[in-house]
């Protein structure tokens, strides 16, 4: 089921699935909601499904200026207070996992729980194993024609308006995040950093972001890229089901969460 919330003049789509805790499902990049499809299903046994389009993305039409993450956290700050109603869970993908990032460290009584899969913290010179592909991508260009059909078959801003929003995408993912460890160090919600181990984000930045998140827990996903939700999309679930059900972690031999030493002992 879809419809609209007016969330401080972004009229926000949004599809709703599932009885339980509120779970928010955050897409990546230029992308929709039905890049969500392997997960939808086994998460809405468990879970209340909320799956809103950020501004300029799917159903949700573009807002003038360019695009932020900070801006995209916001909005989904007012769609948790607002459509949700109370704290949930986040489980986002790619840029969805960013705005989860920051979400959960400006608004840590608002998330419960959280999921990033192939997020990156830092821009893609700095993030991504091959920083310069950006630099071969255009809005017209090969690279980005299967989101550009994404776009074109469901934007209220009509197919003309997909350079003017694919630009914007773009500019953003070479200047944007500049998130700092002081901020992530400020995310209190459980958190699973999950990537496959050939993504587009290095395995050294995805573990400074381990690292970085006070208690995480880390999940490096054999045989899959950054689409790993779709290539492994049973372990993927399985990973996220697992996760938002886990109480406190437990292990025979911690190292990273062992227990401090009490002073004077």
């Amino acid at each position: 089921m879809g419809d609209y919330a007016d969330l401080a003049g972004v009229r926000t789509w949004y599809e709703t699935e599932g009885d339980g805790e509120p779970l928010v499902l955050l897409h990546g990049g230029l992308c929709t909601n039905g890049t969500w499809g392997a997960q939808r299903a086994d998460l809405a046994a468990a879970y209340r499904l909320f799956l809103p389009e950020r501004r300029a993305h799917g159903h949700t039409p573009d807002v003038a200026g360019p695009l932020t993450y900070r801006d995209m956290a916001d909005d989904t700050v007012a769609f948790v207070e607002s459509v949700v109603g109370g704290p949930a869970h986040l489980v986002g993908w790619s840029d969805g996992g960013v705005v989860a990032l920051l979400v959960a460290a400006a608004r840590p009584d608002l998330v419960r729980r959280s999921v990033v899969i192939g997020a990156n913290f830092r821009p893609a010179a700095e993030s991504f194993v091959e920083p310069g592909m950006l630099d071969a991508m255009s809005p017209e260009g090969p690279d980005l024609a299967f989101f550009r059909e994404l776009y074109e078959a469901v934007s209220p801003d009509g197919p003309e308006h997909w350079p003017v929003a694919a630009a914007k995408v773009l500019d953003m993912w070479r200047t944007q995040p500049a998130l700092t460890t002081d901020e992530l160090a400020r995310v209190r919600a459980p958190t699973l950093v999950m990537v496959g181990d050939d993504d587009l984000v290095t395995l050294e930045h995805t573990s400074a972001l381990y690292r970085a998140v006070p208690g995480a827990q880390l999940a490096v996903v054999p045989g899959a890229s950054h689409l790993v939700p779709l290539e492994k999309s049973a372990l993927v679930n399985r990973l996220i089901l697992d996760h938002l059900a886990q109480g406190g972690v437990e292990t025979m031999m911690p190292i990273r969460r062992a227990p401090a030493p009490v002073a004077g002992a």
